[in-house]
């Protein structure tokens, strides 16, 4: 017999995620509703993700460990994109950012820069006469 661990995405965006016996039961308790106040007040419901387990204590462990999981770790989860899942397991200060804000500078940093350029240049042009370029 297997167990599953599912992911559920709610009318409202919000994700529910659960184990069960008979995943097909279950769904259609969740579609119809009445069955679990969570996404009865937020029909529809769409199944994303779902893995079955030879145990339920697996399927528990897991629904349990997903359930703590960020929007973003899911979405990568359901969306089968391990590099992205890998990226998001790490503590949010320990993952390299593509921002333009973060981690050593980028646009940001070179913004700040040519700020304290622009307030020095001032600095300096106040002392000189206005015909005089910095």
């Amino acid at each position: 017999m297997a167990f599953w661990c599912y992911i559920l995405r709610c009318a409202d965006g919000k994700y529910y995620t659960g184990h069960t016996d008979d995943l097909e039961r279950r769904m259609a308790e969740h579609y119809q509703g009445g069955y679990c106040d969570f996404t009865s007040r937020r029909l529809p419901v769409t199944l994303i993700w779902a893995s079955d387990f030879p145990t339920r204590y697996e399927a528990l462990s897991a629904e349990l460990k997903v359930k703590k999981w960020s929007r973003a770790k899911k979405e990568a989860l359901a969306a089968s994109d391990w590099k992205r899942l890998s990226f998001f397991a790490k503590p949010p200060r320990e993952r390299v950012s593509t921002s333009l804000d973060t981690n050593g500078g980028g646009v940001k940093g070179e913004l700040e820069g040519a700020s304290s350029n622009a307030r020095s240049c001032r600095a300096e042009a106040e002392g000189r006469s206005r015909d005089t370029a910095c």
